[in-house]
């Protein structure tokens, strides 16, 4: 995904935090390690969670797996920028990293519940750009968890009772993607990345660059 001219590139902009959520099985995270993959930009804000490890998951990359002991120490030590409970499992943003990448300008990225957008908005508002990802239907939804294959009848029960509940928040987030079809909703997801990057807000370089331009002597022949 191109981040614009070299001149764009070079005005000091704040970075953004770009947090998806969706029901499971809506397609956040397959469209979250797309965006991560084409886009050098954007860095994972890694989870800490309570919840057990999936055979395709890799603690430390798609989340790091600590035990509850663990996680009630960082929260209660306010070392979680958010944390909520999800299917009897909790989950967390450590501060530390995220307010390191905010203050080098760096664009994280959230897969996240709507607890934890809510209060990351609540926190940070400025800097928050809110996706939420629905599905097309309840029964694809049902038929793409199924297909997933990596949990249990009885997850997949609660994930499907819990989505209804998830989805009763869409009107919290900035922007709404239906995903149909899983290239358009990348393609829209790309195309609000880049358009939220070039919000006149997010780039205080703008001042001096603009005060250059107007500096300048024109060449009048």
């Amino acid at each position: 995904m191109s981040g614009g001219s070299s001149k764009n590139n070079t005005i000091q902009r704040r970075g953004l935090m770009l947090v998806i959520s969706s029901p499971s099985g809506a397609g956040k995270s397959t469209i979250a390690r797309n965006l991560l993959k084409d886009d050098s930009g954007l860095s994972l804000s890694v989870s800490v969670t309570t919840r057990k490890r999936r055979p395709s998951e890799i603690d430390g990359v798609h989340y790091h797996f600590i035990s509850v002991k663990e996680f009630e120490r960082m929260r209660d030590s306010d070392a979680l920028l958010e944390w909520a409970e999800v299917h009897g499992n909790f989950y967390g943003t450590p501060r530390e990293a995220v307010e390191t990448a905010m203050a080098e300008g760096r664009d994280m990225l959230f897969d996240i519940d709507w607890q934890g957008a809510l209060q990351l908005q609540e926190k940070m508002r400025a800097d928050v750009v809110a996706i939420f990802i629905l599905p097309p239907s309840m029964t694809e939804l049902q038929s793409r968890l199924h297909r997933r294959a990596e949990d249990t009848e009885e997850v997949i029960r609660t994930r499907l009772l819990n989505s209804r509940s998830e989805i009763e928040h869409w009107r919290e987030y900035d922007y709404i993607i239906v995903n149909d079809d899983l290239q358009t909703a990348y393609q829209s997801m790309q195309a609000i990345v880049a358009a939220e990057r070039l919000r006149r807000d997010r780039r205080p370089g703008l001042f001096d660059f603009v005060r250059g331009l107007l500096e300048e002597e024109p060449n009048l022949g």
